[in-house]
Formats: structure tokens, C-alpha cells, sequence
């Protein structure tokens, strides 16, 4: 059979490599390393490339993906269009496919991950999932205002809301339990997959990985710009390459990262027979010869003029190559400056202003294109294909980029040569992308939880603070305390933001912002950010009051709840009718015990926001936690009918139902609750109480297996299977429940008590003793314990007469 012609794709890439020139002893070493088993002790399996901008890292990591692509290896290329670990394994997800391997278990989640996101952003007083009602007596407290951080929008270092606990066990319970979101989220992997998404994520990944490793004889992932994704991906990528915490690594995996610095010593330094260090210095003259050589600039005296020019850089080296000069004239005069190299041999005088202009944006598209062309006098004006023929800009997501080497010399050479000039050109671009804004507001309602809404907010502030940094700066500011109503990773793009629009327009001010807030966040995230802003605050922001609540939600979310309450003091005192302070205000104080002050704040609550359905629904589920049971009811029926898909008030009503001993209307909203989620652990824990009425073991059984399906690191769940195995006479298997309840709540007063009252039944009386004990040192007025160990005592003296 004859041989099948390349593609011209492939034609295309075979053509592109026979151009890259130098890098010899690199390639060599990776090409080797991929010839030697993994269990070879000379087998390396990180390779980590590093230099300045400009030395051709991005040039030798593509190399490289090719040499491994040639020798089988499955590949995936990923760089600072990934903002995430998430994004990550999405990109890796994606080419893995694009090359006949699709990680399908992967794939699902990573959708239900972004899914689940945008929902808690977009929704975030609707996420108060009362699944994670129960999730702990003793835990009930602090679980009610972590979740009042989700009803906040803190997404996703949020945690439980245990609101919907009996009032007799607020008290009580686990402070490690993490239980969901809200009424929206379907169960414990989707509420993960927003508080912590790599613990999902990352072993599934690992999986695939495995899989595929069956499949091909190497693995092969390469991380660009890691000085740009490193500080989100560095520990991750340790985690599942040094330690066994997310599960096997294939030993077939070979990782390229490459960056501007060396990795990490603290972190990676116990690693180095591991780890291929690839330190990149620009080209040697052998190797900067042999490149333009290839492009047929051959001419000695050509040669030298690029050489003295260039220093060996291999971003200069490939772009006067690029150009082809036949006379060192073409060169250039040797006081030009680093721009007019660049563009020494573009002499029409309409594209090079378009080529100065279009560096000023840190990235741009065919409308910021338009937008520049648009400014220039003269004709015929560029094209957008012209522009992306350049071989200082590259296609980064869905737009172009500058390369830095080449853009920040553009930058100063404007900046310095028309300040006013500079200040009108970013002027025009941040009006441009504040339009641009506003339509999608206008259009779609985009606002903060919208990926392009925010891109957009992140330019216009940008080129505003490069136009006007004395002006633009407050607002910047009142943007990261906006951004820190969400991930870090938001209030992280905002925090580069100020970095680098004060390097690129000479502002001090902005330039100490940037690094200051940087560092805040890299020590102690959103809270530390909000403490730094609060404490340099003048007295006169309009962002305070939020930022005093945002900081009350980060110390609620931590446990801390009588800081947190001074927070929203704070808060309220700027701003009396702020919803958030007053709604974080009153579930924190209900997670302290104190429903009937947080009723008070509910009040003033549904005065401020009345239309909302949720702070209906809260009232009434304070109620229910103090026996106020009609006025429970009325407040939940008020909510089902404003929002009759709330599975949440649907199951709290339910349980009030239970408790005052109407088991029909019970049921039925129970049964109501679980058509709308059937996996909702707390409603099926719920209504096993009901079948506990009703007489039927059996279904509460079940409806408690299910629960624990679900949500098997429940510790109320634990004790409720519990109590039924030890009323059906199973002591020893609800033993196991009991102690698995403990392990996640040593505090757990119930727990204590029921096990002890099973060790009693199976004649183990001194060790029930211990426990009822126990249960009495944490509940000193437990009547049910007290009488257990009256009996437990009983027997003893029996015994011992």
C-alpha cells in the first residue's frame, strides 16, 4: 500500500522546524531523557526552562513538544490564558482530545465546575444550600455564619451553613465539616467543586492521566509563562508530582515548565535528582549566525551590525532576521533606539504609527485594532492581518499580544515622547473599552460574575490609569474591594492590574499599590487585602462600608465571629441600609446562638430588601431553630410562594411540620423538597425523622443510607443512623456510626450519649458511663444523657451488690 502524503498542517509545522536554530544541547537532553525507562536513575521527570524575556523560552518549550510528539508522547501546551488550576486541566482536557483521547469523567466535571461557579456568583444569596443544614450540632453556631459568607457572594472560601439544626444543638457539633453551598447545588461533589475544586478535580485528573498513560508510551505537559501561572500552579503541580495527597502520578509523565526565574529551592530543592534545570542565555554567536543564516542574512557585514544590535537576544535576533537586511544601512543607525529597530524596515510612516499605537493596549482584537486605525492619520491604513503577521506580536486566547521585550520599549519610547500624546491615546482606549462595558451591561446584564465583563473593566482601568493615574486610582482601589466579593483569583487580576499599569506609566503610587496589595494576598488572601486597604483608607472612600463587610464575611468564614461582628459594626455605621452587613450581621449572630437578636436584624432586613425571597426564607428558618413554629411556617409559605422551586424552605418547613407532630404536611414538603433535589441529604435525613413517627424502620433506614451516601462525612448524619440501628436493636453496627460521628466532632454531646446508651445495651457499662459522662461534661443539662446514666449507674451498683 503505497505511503498517505503529510498533511499540509503537517507540511506547515515540518517546514516552521526546520527554521529553529541553536538550543542543541537542550533538545538533546530532552530527547535522551525520553529514551531512558522512568525508572533509569539519570530519567528526569521535570524540566524546568528559564531565562529573561526574550531568550526564547516559548520557542524551545514548542521545540520540545514536537521532539515528544515525535516519540508517541501524548502532549498538552498550556500558558497565562489559564487563570486557574481548573483552566489548566481544561486546556490539558482539550488537546488531549483534539489527539484521540478524551477524558470524559473529566470533561463532565470540569462543566459542572464551571456551572457551579458562574451559578454561585451569579446567585450567591440563592446558594445557601440547606443540605448542609445538619451538618453538625456543636458546629451548628459557626456553620450558619460561614454560610452567611456564601449568601454574601464570598465564592468559594465559604463554608456550611448549619441554620437549620434543632435549637438544642447549636451548641454542638463539628467545626471540620464542609457541607455545600445551597439550595442550588445538587450535592457534596458540586459544593466542592466551588469551595475546593483541585480536591475533586485533581484526582480524576490523575486518573485520566493514568489511562492514558496505558495508551501512549509518554505523557508529555508544558507550561509556559510559568512567572505568570506559577503562583497559582506551583504548589498544585508539587502536590501531584511529590506526594501521594490527589492520588498516582503515571511514572510516564514529563512535565516542561519554563519561565523567567529558576524554580522555587524551598520548595522544589529536595527534588533536584528529579528536576532538569535549563537555564537560557541569549544565543551564542554560533547559534545567532546559524538563525540568520536561515533566513538567508549571510552578509558579513550585516551579520556583525545584527549581532552588536541584538546581543544575542533571540526575540531582536528572529526580528531583523525576519526583515532579511542586505546592507548594514538596513540595519540600522547604531544610536537607534530598540523601537526603531523593530520597525527600522517598515517605512510606511501610517503602519508604523499603527504598529507604536497598537502596543500601548496589553492585549487587543479586531475592534481595538479599529479603534487605533481609526486614530491615525493617513492612508491606506493596516490591516488586522497585517498586524498579526508581525513577528513581535503572538495570538494569546483570543487576541494578540505584544511580546514584552519588543512592547516595553514601544511603551517608555511614547511615554517619553509625548507625555500628552501618551495620556490622549489611553484616554481614547479606556473610553473605547468603558463603551464596550457598558453595552455588554446594557445588552446581557453582564456585570462582575461575566469573564469578558471583567476583562473589559480590567482594560478600561488599565488605560485609565496610564492616561491619569492621580485620578483613575481611587476607583482602581474600589475595584479590588468589589473583586474581593469573589475569588482570589478575580481580586488577583486586579492586583497585577495596578503592578503593571504603574511600571508601564512611570506612577509610583499605583506601581506601590500593586506590589503592597500583591504581597497582602499572596500572605493572607482576600482578608489580608481588605485589612491593608481599610488601614491606608483616609476616611472619605465610598468603598469602606463594603470593605468593612467583605472583611466581617473573611473572619466569619475563619470562625472568628465576635471580630466578624465588630466588622459589620463597621460597616453599618457608614452605611446603615448596606443588605449584605445586615443579612452576614444576623446569621453570624444565629450561628452564635443568638436567633433572637439575628430576628431583630431580619426584620430591619426584609425592611431594606423586602422583594428578596431568600431573607423571607432565612427569617422563617430562624424562627424554626427557636420553636417558633408558626411563625416558622408562615415566613417558609412565604418563600415557597415567592420562589416555589426553593427546595430549601420546602425541607425546613417540612421539619417544623415534623417536629410539631403533623407528619402528613411533614411528608408531603419533604417529598415536595426531594422532587426538586433528589440527592438533598438533609431533607432525606429529615424525613427519615418522619418515617421514625410513622413507625417504619425500614425507610428510615434507607432515607439515611441515602443521606450518607451522599454526604458520608456527616456527623449529625452519623448519629441520626445511629440512633435508628440502636432503637432496632443493632448496637454494633451503630456503634460504627458513633464512632465515625466523634471522629469528625469529638465535641458532639449526642453522639457521646447515644453511644454510650449502645454500649449499655450490649453490657458494657463502665465504658458507657465514660461516654454519658462525657456527654454531661459538654451538656450539663442533657435529660435524656442524665437518665441513661442513671440506669447505667443502676446496673453498676446491682452489679457491685
Amino acid at each position: 500500500m503505497a505511503q498517505s502524503r503529510p498533511s499540509m498542517q503537517e507540511l506547515i509545522r515540518q517546514r516552521g522546524r526546520a527554521g529553529f536554530v541553536g538550543r542543541g544541547a537542550e533538545r538533546a537532553a530532552f530527547r535522551a531523557n525520553l529514551s531512558l525507562p522512568p525508572e533509569d536513575e539519570r530519567h528526569r521527570f521535570l524540566f524546568h526552562v528559564h531565562g529573561n524575556a526574550g531568550v526564547g523560552k516559548t520557542f524551545l518549550v514548542r521545540e520540545l513538544e514536537q521532539v515528544a510528539r515525535e516519540l508517541g508522547a501524548l502532549t498538552a501546551y498550556v500558558d497565562e490564558s489559564a487563570g486557574s488550576v481548573p483552566e489548566v486541566m481544561a486546556a490539558i482536557s482539550r488537546q488531549f482530545a483534539s489527539q484521540g483521547r478524551r477524558a470524559k469523567e473529566l470533561e463532565r466535571l470540569l462543566t459542572a465546575h464551571r456551572e457551579r461557579r458562574h451559578e454561585a456568583e451569579t446567585a450567591a444569596l440563592a446558594a445557601l444550600d440547606a443540605e448542609v443544614q445538619g451538618a453538625g450540632p456543636s458546629a451548628g453556631g459557626r456553620m450558619v455564619a460561614r454560610a452567611g459568607v456564601a449568601a454574601l457572594g464570598m465564592v468559594p472560601v465559604v463554608g456550611p451553613l448549619a441554620g437549620v439544626l434543632d435549637a438544642d444543638q447549636l451548641a454542638e457539633g463539628a467545626d471540620r465539616l464542609r457541607a455545600g453551598l445551597g439550595a442550588r447545588f445538587r450535592n457534596h461533589e458540586d459544593v466542592q467543586l466551588v469551595l475546593s475544586p483541585e480536591q475533586v478535580l485533581t484526582p480524576v485528573f490523575l486518573r485520566e492521566l493514568c489511562e492514558a498513560a496505558s495508551t501512549a508510551p509518554w505523557i508529555a505537559l508544558f507550561l509556559d509563562t510559568y512567572e505568570r501561572i506559577g503562583p497559582y500552579l506551583d504548589q498544585w503541580l508539587h502536590d501531584v508530582m511529590a506526594t501521594d495527597r490527589y492520588g498516582a502520578m503515571p511514572a510516564t509523565v514529563v512535565v516542561v515548565t519554563a519561565g523567567q526565574r529558576p524554580l522555587d529551592t524551598v520548595r522544589w530543592g529536595g527534588l533536584a535528582d528529579f528536576v532538569a534545570d535549563l537555564p537560557l542565555a541569549p544565543f551564542t554567536e554560533a547559534e545567532a549566525r546559524g538563525l540568520l543564516a536561515g533566513k538567508g542574512v549571510v552578509a558579513e557585514p550585516v551579520v556583525e551590525e545584527v549581532l552588536r544590535l541584538t546581543g544575542g537576544l533571540p526575540v531582536l535576533v528572529s526580528t531583523l532576521a525576519e526583515t532579511r537586511p542586505a546592507d548594514p544601512d538596513d540595519v540600522g543607525d547604531p544610536s537607534a533606539t530598540a523601537v526603531e529597530r523593530f520597525l527600522k524596515w517598515e517605512q510606511d510612516p501610517v503602519r508604523r504609527a499603527v504598529a507604536l499605537t497598537c502596543a500601548l493596549p496589553r492585549w487587543l482584537d479586531a475592534d481595538v485594532f479599529r479603534t487605533v486605525v481609526e486614530g491615525v492619520d493617513g492612508a491606506p491604513v493596516p490591516s488586522y492581518d497585517w498586524l498579526r503577521g508581525l513577528p513581535f506580536v503572538v495570538e494569546r486566547g483570543e487576541g494578540l499580544r505584544y511580546h514584552d521585550v519588543v512592547r516595553a520599549p514601544m511603551l517608555r519610547l511614547q511615554r517619553k515622547q509625548s507625555p500628552r500624546g501618551w495620556a490622549e491615546w489611553h484616554g481614547r482606549f479606556a473610553q473605547a473599552f468603558a463603551r464596550w462595558r457598558e453595552e455588554a451591561e446594557t445588552g446581557s446584564g453582564a456585570s462582575w460574575t461575566d469573564k469578558r465583563w471583567r476583562e473589559l473593566r480590567l482594560a478600561e482601568s488599565y488605560h485609565f490609569l496610564c492616561s491619569a493615574p492621580r485620578a483613575a486610582l481611587p476607583g482602581v482601589l474600589g475595584d479590588v474591594v468589589d473583586a474581593c466579593s469573589y475569588a482570589d483569583d478575580v481580586v488577583r487580576r486586579w492586583v497585577v492590574l495596578l503592578v503593571e499599569a504603574g511600571e508601564d506609566a512611570d506612577a509610583e503610587a499605583v506601581r506601590s499599590w500593586g506590589h503592597d496589595l500583591s504581597d497582602a494576598l499572596a500572605e493572607g488572601g482576600r482578608g489580608q487585602v481588605l485589612d491593608l486597604l481599610l488601614r491606608r483608607a483616609r476616611g472619605d472612600e465610598p468603598w469602606r462600608a463594603l470593605a468593612w463587610a467583605l472583611r466581617g464575611d473573611a473572619l466569619a468564614g475563619r470562625g472568628e465571629h465576635e471580630q466578624a461582628l465588630e466588622a459589620y459594626d463597621q460597616a453599618l455605621a457608614l452605611d446603615s441600609g448596606l443588605v449584605r452587613a445586615h443579612r452576614a450581621k444576623a446569621v453570624t449572630l444565629g450561628g452564635m446562638g443568638d436567633h433572637e437578636a439575628a430576628l431583630v436584624l431580619l426584620d430591619r432586613l426584609l425592611e431594606l430588601e423586602p422583594d428578596n425571597p431568600w431573607n423571607v426564607t432565612l427569617r422563617g428558618e430562624h424562627h424554626r431553630l427557636v420553636g417558633h413554629d408558626e411563625e416558622a411556617i408562615r415566613d417558609l409559605s412565604e418563600g415557597i410562594r415567592r420562589d416555589p422551586a426553593a427546595e430549601f424552605a420546602w425541607a425546613s418547613r417540612g421539619a417544623t411540620h415534623e417536629r410539631r407532630g403533623d407528619v402528613d404536611a411533614a411528608l408531603a414538603d419533604l417529598n415536595r423538597a426531594l422532587e426538586l433535589k433528589p440527592d438533598y441529604a438533609w431533607a432525606l435525613a429529615r424525613r427519615a425523622r418522619v418515617w421514625r413517627r410513622l413507625g417504619d424502620s425500614d425507610r428510615q433506614l434507607a432515607d439515611l443510607d441515602r443521606a450518607l451516601a451522599l454526604q458520608p462525612d456527616w456527623a449529625w448524619g452519623r448519629c441520626e443512623r445511629g440512633d435508628a440501628l440502636r432503637v432496632a436493636g443493632r448496637d454494633e453496627e451503630a456503634l460504627v456510626d458513633y464512632d465515625r460521628a466523634l471522629a469528625l466532632d469529638p465535641a458532639y454531646a449526642s453522639a457521646y450519649a447515644s453511644r454510650g446508651a449502645s454500649l449499655a445495651g450490649l453490657g458494657r457499662y463502665a465504658e458507657a458511663l465514660a461516654d454519658l459522662d462525657r456527654a454531661l461534661e459538654l451538656r450539663p443539662s442533657y435529660p435524656w444523657a442524665l437518665t441513661q446514666r442513671e440506669a447505667v449507674l443502676r446496673h453498676l451498683g446491682e452489679r457491685r451488690s
